[in-house]
């Protein structure tokens, strides 16, 4: 079933609509979309974003190792290196700081009619993802700095994916219950 998904490019970019919408719809619903609840996290006031952020990445460790186990996926990681890892992390920083939304978020506002997010926030992607693309030739060889191609957290540290999920869910659980427990 999945290989012949594979072959039909259409009906992915349709089912990523789908998914997206939905993960914006989720988004907006768990509250993350609005402004206040997103300074909130970055003033360690409201860690609701936080939450969120981590309970996706246990049900995506989870979701995708498992659909990989049982053969229905084949991972496909993006090349990396610390210079991109860097140069990535100033430009969402920035904008963060700035507009005081990431992009998913940004959307999910822009669902909900925030025009500070319409206005800014994709006004704001169009004219950096602009500006880097102008400034690629010059950035290119700082961002190959410290190359690590297409490797995995478990290939890196040659162990079974499954040491390295269970650690990181059991990590995760229990800062989650840590940040319950503490009222945050």
């Amino acid at each position: 079933m999945l290989k012949r998904l594979h072959s039909k490019r259409k009906f992915q970019l349709f089912l990523g609509l789908i998914m997206g919408i939905i993960f914006g719809f989720l988004l907006q619903k768990g509250g993350v979309a609005k402004y206040e609840v997103i300074i909130g996290q970055l003033l360690l006031k409201d860690f609701t974003v936080l939450k969120i952020i981590l309970t996706v990445v246990v049900v995506g460790m989870l979701g995708v190792y498992t659909m990989k186990g049982w053969e229905w996926v084949k991972l496909h990681p993006k090349p990396g290196s610390i210079g991109m890892t860097v140069v990535g992390g100033l430009i969402f920083g920035i904008g963060f700081a700035l507009l005081g939304y990431c992009p998913g978020t940004i959307s999910a506002a822009v669902g909900q009619g925030n025009l500070d997010a319409l206005l800014g926030g994709l006004v704001g992607i169009i004219i950096g993802s602009g500006i880097f693309a102008h400034l690629y030739p010059r950035l290119e060889g700082f961002l190959k700095k410290g190359w690590f191609g297409e490797i995995t957290i478990p290939e890196y540290l040659k162990v079974n994916p499954w040491g390295v999920i269970t650690i990181f869910t059991v990590i995760i659980i229990l800062f989650l219950y840590g940040l319950e427990l503490s009222g945050l």
